[in-house]
């Protein structure tokens, strides 16, 4: 009769699984796409099984639940939405922003809102979501606002840096309470002119002129 301390060695070995990295990358792509279109309470293993024509069995096997699953679909696909962002300006940063964010309206913005009261209910889906969106997009902004300050455009002491990030991820939340739609370029851009840029002491970027006859 194996002794309990066996039975417990040999338990991770049951969840070992044969799965391709490039399977299971598509089983996490499949993962967040069916969160976006439905949300976290839908989603199912069977309806996962489904999309990706895996066994119900198999994926149990490999991820053991639902929460479980999700938190491997958010690590295995991780991207930082504004990392690549320099133009030279904090003025130009923000706005580049805004563009990113409409860009993935229906991507980041669209799990994050899909994710975010599940997330509150279980720890491990919360530090997923913080570590895989949320402080990357936090730490790129900070990064923007650093660059700024060491090029002199703001004054390190202006109490206002402190919460570039937290504005405009904040509304980001907010607006699809509020109004019932993402904030996409065009509101993020007016937001970022009318409430970001002037407590930062920045002036707005300058429209192109119009080309005649337009």
């Amino acid at each position: 009769m194996p002794s309990p301390g066996s039975a417990q060695e040999s338990a991770p070995a049951s969840r070992r699984s044969k799965i391709t990295p490039e399977r299971a990358q598509e089983l996490y792509n499949a993962v967040l796409d069916l969160l976006r279109e439905s949300g976290y309470d839908s989603l199912t293993m069977e309806g996962v099984a489904s999309r990706t024509r895996c066994g119900k069995s198999t994926l149990y096997r490999q991820w053991g639940s639902k929460p479980e699953l999700v938190v491997a679909a958010l690590h295995g696909t991780r991207q930082t939405l504004f990392s690549d962002i320099d133009t030279g300006s904090l003025s130009g940063d923000l706005h580049e922003v805004a563009h990113a964010v409409d860009a993935a309206s229906g991507q980041d913005t669209a799990l994050m809102h899909a994710l975010s009261h599940a997330a509150l209910q279980n720890p491990d889906l919360l530090c997923a979501l913080r570590s895989t969106l949320i402080t990357p997009a936090i730490a790129a902004i900070d990064a923007m606002v650093e660059r700024a300050v060491r090029r002199g455009e703001l004054d390190p002491d202006n109490p206002a840096t402190d919460y570039v990030a937290a504005q405009v991820l904040g509304i980001m939340r907010a607006r699809p309470l509020l109004e019932g739609r993402y904030a996409d370029d065009g509101f993020l851009t007016r937001f970022i002119e009318c409430a970001v840029l002037p407590v930062l002491g920045l002036p707005s970027l300058p429209q192109a002129p119009r080309e005649s006859g337009s």
